[in-house]
């Protein structure tokens, strides 16, 4: 388990005004998936804060089509792109859940990510991943470089697990569970900061898009 977040002096959440909607996304469908574990684990630390309103969005329960609808932005659109583009759309913040597959992420993750574009804009999105030896890291590397192209805004610090079948416990809980709190309020603390600060910023100044020729 590993993250860049210092521990040390960390900032605690600014529980002021109104609370930050953080959806958590499990990026993984696959039969006998261990994403749900990090999933919650992640998710159960911030709903220890009264400043953080948690919505778990399991990608498994929508049955996103495989093909991206056209240019037509009249064209009714599958419900159930309908239904998490508001969940999505509502969320302040994302934490995106993901395992390491060939070095990448999966695909189901990408279709959901592609399906959607105004809803990922100008919010802060972080990333748990886990995986073998890296801790999924090469998945992380890619969906950094994807929210970008969104104008999302990417975390530096992120939160791995190595070895991910020897990091966790029975009960879902990280083997070494003190120092797995830590590097998670520290990484909430960083994804909170940027959500109000980028709220905060969206209410008060348009952002200058450069439009495409």
């Amino acid at each position: 388990m590993t993250t860049t977040v210092a521990i040390a002096e960390q900032a605690t959440i600014d529980q002021q005004g109104d609370p930050v909607r953080l959806a958590v996304i499990v990026g993984s469908i696959r039969t006998d998936r261990f994403c749900p574990t990090p999933a919650n684990w992640i998710a159960d630390h911030a709903r220890k804060s009264d400043g953080i309103h948690v919505d778990v969005i399991d990608l498994a329960d929508y049955d996103l089509p495989m093909v991206l609808g056209g240019n037509d932005p009249d064209a009714p659109q599958p419900e159930a792109v309908t239904a998490l583009g508001e969940r999505l759309g509502a969320a302040d913040a994302f934490i995106v859940v993901t395992p390491v597959y060939n070095r990448a992420y999966p695909a189901s993750l990408k279709n959901a990510i592609d399906w959607f574009y105004d809803e990922w804009q100008l919010k802060p999105v972080g990333f748990v991943s886990y995986g073998g030896m890296t801790g999924g890291l090469q998945a992380i590397d890619t969906l950094r470089g994807v929210f970008t192209e969104f104008h999302g805004v990417p975390l530096r610090d992120s939160i791995t697990f190595a070895n991910f079948w020897e990091a966790f416990d029975h009960d879902g809980r990280p083997v070494d569970t003190e120092r797995a709190s830590k590097l998670a309020e520290g990484f909430l603390n960083q994804l909170a900061w940027w959500a109000r600060t980028l709220r905060e910023a969206r209410t008060a100044r348009p952002y200058p898009f450069v439009e495409s020729e």
